[in-house]
């Protein structure tokens, strides 16, 4: 469907189906959310309906007499396109399309229409592309459901041996198709192994690194850039950021760390999008802690902050150390949602990465958090063996350094990894 989009701009009519025992309320809410996806995208949204129904209907999940009301509405809107909120299945939308006699999508559809847009990287856009092939695939039925025709025939002469009858074009594209998401994997694998070494270059160094995650839009590249001065595009739309950035951050405590801005989720994020974006989402699920941001302004916050859980759990990264950050406490909407904010999430920090509100708190729960990644250890290192004081220095924090005659009496914090290295091994109690 996105791809019928020309330069005059097109108007969208958006439809969300519910049942029992959600409400009118959360589908509403989740159909301005498809508006502005579909905005970002470059419809002019002309209208919008939520329609309760009692039965599922599997050939166009609404029934019949209800479709009769939302073609009147979608023809007095004028609008050229229609987008349902849930994704639809290939004769569905068939169907629908047939019956509206215009081009109908599916949220799915917008969202890789905008992160086809967004995408600025090599592998954004192979991730991107793979995820639009995978989509398109079980829908070329759709596409050429006029053509019968085969290809091929006879041979002229001298031409060889005959082809016979041929295939049908529907057959040629699916293994086209199939050839295509074969090459895509194949760079994208490319892509993935860089990432790794970049990836075992940052824990060589023994720096902790932090993912900011969190749903679109809820301030993650403001908070990058408040920090860093990373220089992140900042927009108020969705997937503004689709590629990572990874900046170093000096703690007042003198100690270092890598922030790293990941894309941001959203509700009913296509699965094939979960698939074909893992090595970007990897970020957060190799990160030492993860940082939630929340919108704290929005309405629907608490909803929002359970689908990054749900990303999470398929990522297999709901289990990370977590410091959750409730944002944008500068819009007078926050304070009416932090008092559940607080409840859902008990160790909370309220900032604004906007005005820098709330800065210390969070730089302070910043560094208790990496506190407990670290190991307190108590050496004495000969003066032979400074090399040893040098390398606690560089990735530990120093809490104490005497001279004892040709020794060195030293406390510290160190990551784990330093102090396995440093530290005597345990005797094995089996004999």
């Amino acid at each position: 469907m996105y791809d019928t989009i020309q330069e005059q701009q097109e108007k969208a009519f958006l439809i969300s189906v519910y049942m029992y025992p959600q409400t009118e309320e959360v589908a509403s809410e989740h159909l301005d959310e498809l508006a502005l996806l579909s905005e970002t995208f470059g419809f002019k949204v002309v209208g919008k309906e939520t329609v309760r129904i009692r039965k599922y209907d599997p050939a166009t999940s609404i029934p019949e007499g209800k479709l009769e009301e939302l073609l009147e509405l979608v023809k007095q809107s004028k609008a050229t396109h229609v987008v349902f909120d849930d994704e639809l299945a290939p004769s569905q939308q068939r169907n629908l399309e047939a019956f509206f006699g215009r081009p109908v999508g599916d949220r799915t559809e917008v969202i890789l229409g905008v992160f086809d847009q967004r995408a600025q990287t090599k592998e954004a856009r192979l991730q991107v592309e793979l995820a639009s092939v995978r989509y398109q695939a079980p829908r070329l039925k759709r596409l050429w459901r006029h053509l019968s025709r085969q290809s091929g025939g006879g041979a002229s002469a001298g031409s060889g041996a005959t082809k016979g009858e041929g295939e049908k074009q529907i057959e040629l594209d699916r293994r086209i198709l199939k050839d295509k998401i074969d090459d895509l994997k194949k760079q994208l694998k490319d892509v993935r192994a860089k990432r790794e070494t970049q990836r075992g270059l940052r824990k060589k160094s023994g720096i902790p690194t932090l993912a900011i995650i969190g749903y679109t839009n809820a301030g993650k590249s403001t908070l990058m850039n408040a920090l860093t001065e990373a220089g992140v595009l900042m927009e108020d739309k969705l997937f503004a950021t689709l590629d990572t950035t990874t900046r170093k951050l000096t703690l007042k405590n003198n100690q270092d760390i890598l922030l790293i801005d990941t894309v941001g989720f959203i509700r009913k994020l296509p699965h094939l999008l979960v698939e074909a974006f893992k090595s970007t989402l990897e970020e957060a699920t190799k990160a030492d802690i993860l940082v939630h941001l929340i919108d704290a302004s929005h309405p629907m916050a608490l909803e929002q902050a359970e689908t990054t859980f749900e990303v999470l759990k398929e990522l297999g990264a709901e289990k990370k150390p977590m410091l959750t950050l409730l944002n944008k406490v500068d819009k007078p909407e926050c304070e009416k949602n932090l008092m559940r904010l607080r409840l859902s999430y008990p160790h909370t920090t309220p900032i604004s990465a906007l005005t820098k509100e709330g800065f210390e708190d969070m730089e302070e729960a910043l560094i208790d958090a990496l506190s407990k990644l670290r190991h307190r250890i108590s050496l004495r290192v000969p003066q032979s063996d400074y090399h040893i004081v040098s390398e606690i220095q560089k990735h530990g924090q120093v809490l104490s350094l005497d001279y004892e005659e040709n020794d060195v009496i030293i406390e510290a914090e160190v990551p784990g990894w330093l102090a396995g290295k440093l530290l005597p091994k345990e005797p094995d109690d089996d004999f």
